[in-house]
């Protein structure tokens, strides 16, 4: 059973999507008045999860932009203590990259039974459901989107191994290899990387041939 998200909590997980937001923007995430908002938006800076950007416009009143600060990043899940870059490291410095690419590997393989065993007798779209379902467990925070065409638009906004695609690249590789064995009669296309300066990770999956 899934924990109920509170108000905050769900504060933190629109500015985790859109990185600065107004506070006219924020409200049309919710259905309570304008007031409770911002008093919830004032216990989160209290508390320094986000942070407040005053913009002077020349006509009119300035606004402000809401983004979260390092603890409020931090508040999402996050793998680094269990696959600490440091180890991969020293790895590689002992045995060479050859060998962190093997664990790498290893890691990848194992998902993808894990995955496999969740998709079996599944349609395209209960495919794409269950996998996000499957990520968003790890950490991860997906959307996606059938487009006109019958195929996915997967966005995520929260990559809980971030220090450690960061490091190897190998990382984000294996994850596109990993949908390709998935959906093997689908185009898997990269469009962005959160590893390369982007938002957020996207990428297609086709209608299946």
């Amino acid at each position: 059973m899934k924990k109920r998200r509170t108000t905050k909590d769900k504060v933190l997980h629109i500015l985790k999507k859109d990185n600065e937001i107004s506070i006219k923007d924020l409200m049309e995430y919710f259905t309570i008045s304008e007031i409770a908002v911002r008093r919830h938006l004032n216990d989160l800076i209290r508390q320094q999860f986000i942070k407040e950007r005053v913009v002077k416009q020349n006509i009119g009143r300035p606004y402000h932009l809401y983004s979260l600060t390092k603890k409020g990043h931090d508040t999402f899940p996050n793998q680094y203590e269990q696959l600490p870059v440091e180890l991969l490291k020293d790895l590689e410095m002992l045995q060479g990259k050859k060998a962190v690419h093997d664990v790498l590997k290893k890691r990848k393989e194992r998902e993808e039974t894990e995955l496999e065993a969740e998709l079996t007798k599944k349609s395209f779209g209960e495919k794409i459901e269950k996998m996000a379902e499957y990520q968003e467990e790890k950490g991860y925070m997906l959307e996606y989107e059938q487009t006109a065409e019958g195929h996915y638009e997967i966005k995520n906004f929260n990559c809980p191994i971030y220090n450690l695609a960061n490091s190897y690249g190998i990382v984000c590789a294996n994850e596109k290899d990993m949908y390709r064995k998935i959906f093997p009669n689908s185009e898997v296309i990269s469009h962005s990387c959160m590893t390369k300066g982007s938002k957020y990770c996207c990428w297609t999956i086709t209608k299946p041939k």
